[in-house]
């Protein structure tokens, strides 16, 4: 047997899963699981150390040119 592990986006799906569990076709293991992992914890080392430095120069300067604009 597989284990997958999917995230529900639309309640109608869910009332699937109910009736395919109902059918003895899959079986419900947990509901509501949430993970506490922080999408920095999640996403940290995805990006390589130069190009991340890039960016982060790339947004300063984009925000200081916004800040900075004339009205």
């Amino acid at each position: 047997m597989d284990t997958i592990l999917i995230q529900v986006t639309n309640q109608k799906a869910l009332g699937l899963i109910h009736e395919l569990e109902e059918l003895h076709l899959i079986k419900v293991l947990k509901e509501n699981v949430h993970t506490s992992q922080k999408l920095s914890e999640k996403y940290a080392g995805k990006l390589p150390g130069d190009i991340a430095d890039e960016l982060q120069i790339y947004v300063t300067q984009s925000r200081n040119e916004w800040n900075n604009r004339s009205i």
